[in-house]
């Protein structure tokens, strides 16, 4: 099996340096590894509601590369900043 590259982010909103995140990302490890994304859904850390649709930024994310997103449950977006990533991740 290859690589996978996997990614946490809010996009709210999705801009530039998202895309180009996965871009040079996918240029160092292969053209051939899947990009797989967790986001937050319709309310990000904090608890404030995220700038557009968590459909809107998924369509966005996969446009600009990303093979699969996934939506990271509400309860685990809106936690401390390190804990989204090590809840993505879980089971280690």
């Amino acid at each position: 099996m290859g690589n996978v590259i996997g990614i946490v982010a809010e996009y709210n909103p999705f801009h530039n340096g998202h895309a180009r995140l996965i871009e040079q990302t996918r240029a160092q490890l292969g053209a051939v590894c899947p990009v797989v994304c967790v986001m937050s859904g319709d309310f990000v850390q904090r608890g404030s509601p995220a700038v557009y649709s968590k459909f809107a930024r998924a369509e966005a994310a996969v446009r600009c590369g990303a093979d699969l997103v996934l939506e990271l449950p509400t309860p685990w977006a809106m936690a401390s900043a390190e804990m989204p990533a090590i809840w993505a991740a879980w089971p280690p």
